[in-house]
């Protein structure tokens, strides 16, 4: 009986999926994911939910997460305001999209403007570090949310700006089923790109800023380029994620990214794990479908509690809230790290010691 994992080589060891078993979950993983949308009619029967929109808003946001983490869990730097940074990139994709531009090229010009974006704004993380750097890309979030509410012109104001659907050839993303897989592939894409880079000596420079930047730097790790290239990054997969999200509502307006978008964020890599890609995953499953969890209850007491929905709204960030609390004080290293634990325990399970 197997009592841990050894490898005999660094190839072995640095491997993505390094046993046969985790090989074979993925494919179920991924046979599940594809032929899903074929049978979530029954689900959102099921649930009185649909299933699909959640699932889109979770790829969706699984990107963001993604580049967030990039930048907070394995860069060491606080950032309050990718928010704004998905609304660049939303408002880039959606005013290319209306002058014409395919969608296959007006989401990479969405990315790249929110990277050029938060790379501007990140220039003050050469000098600034935890809650002063926070600071600072909160003023990013303010003037940013003030540009897209005012910039009537550009922006459509407050009255929004709407979207056409995407399209690839003769193939439109125009429903929850078509758009699945688009942003299926698109979560997949960024967590094989996260998963790699942090395997690269980009990565590695990234987690020794985070760690020991004056060690990091005294060994010649040049804090100014990396710090940039972790802002430019993590802002190009939170504005790819923005450009998914107006051609999934195909109407956008300013209060789609404002404050509390940024603090959504910062609580689904914070609950799910800084500095894993997993840890990702598992926030934004977590903060996307908790408030659908909620609202079943509310529901069912709708009959006994006809008030009970006006309550629950005004608890609801009260309840996000105290969730963040209780996994700051009983699980810091969030779902990511709970989930390790576990699968440690049954790997070596009944022989633990």
């Amino acid at each position: 009986m197997p009592c841990g994992l050894f490898f005999e080589t660094y190839q072995k060891d640095e491997s993505i999926f390094p046993t046969l078993w985790l090989k074979v979950w993925m494919i179920a993983l991924g046979l599940f994911l594809l032929t899903f949308p074929f049978f979530s009619q029954t689900v959102s029967d099921w649930l009185g939910i649909n299933v699909l929109n959640l699932f889109n808003l979770i790829f969706i946001y699984i990107v963001g997460a993604h580049g967030l983490n990039l930048l907070t869990g394995y860069t060491g730097q606080i950032s309050l305001g990718h928010g704004a940074f998905m609304g660049v990139g939303a408002y880039t994709a959606g005013i290319l999209a209306n002058l014409g531009w395919p969608f296959w090229l007006a989401l990479p010009a969405a990315g790249l403007m929110a990277a050029a974006v938060g790379m501007i704004f990140g220039i003050p993380s050469l000098r600034l570090r935890g809650l002063y750097l926070a600071i600072a890309t909160l003023a990013a979030q303010f003037i940013l949310d003030y540009a897209m509410r005012n910039w009537s012109s550009l922006t459509g104001g407050s009255s929004g700006l709407i979207v056409p659907a995407a399209s690839i050839g003769s193939l439109t993303f125009d429903n929850d089923f078509n758009f699945y897989f688009l942003a299926l592939g698109f979560a997949v894409l960024a967590t094989m790109y996260l998963k790699n880079i942090t395997r690269t000596r980009t990565g590695r420079a990234f987690v020794a800023v985070r760690d020991r930047y004056l060690s990091a730097e005294v060994i010649g790790v040049n804090l100014f380029k990396y710090r940039i290239m972790s802002f430019g990054i993590s802002s190009f997969m939170v504005g790819i994620a923005g450009g998914l999200w107006a051609y999934y509502i195909t109407i956008i307006s300013d209060e789609h990214f404002t404050m509390w978008l940024s603090v959504q964020y910062l609580a689904m890599i914070i609950v799910g794990g800084l500095g894993s890609v997993l840890g990702s995953i598992y926030g934004v499953v977590f903060m996307v479908t908790l408030p659908e969890l909620l609202r079943l209850p509310a529901e069912a007491l709708t009959n006994v509690y006809p008030d009970i929905f006006v309550i629950f709204s005004s608890l609801r960030e009260m309840v996000f809230g105290i969730i963040v609390i209780i996994f700051l004080i009983f699980e810091p290293d969030g779902l990511a790290a709970r989930w390790h634990t576990v699968r440690a325990y049954w790997k070596l399970w009944p022989f633990s010691y």
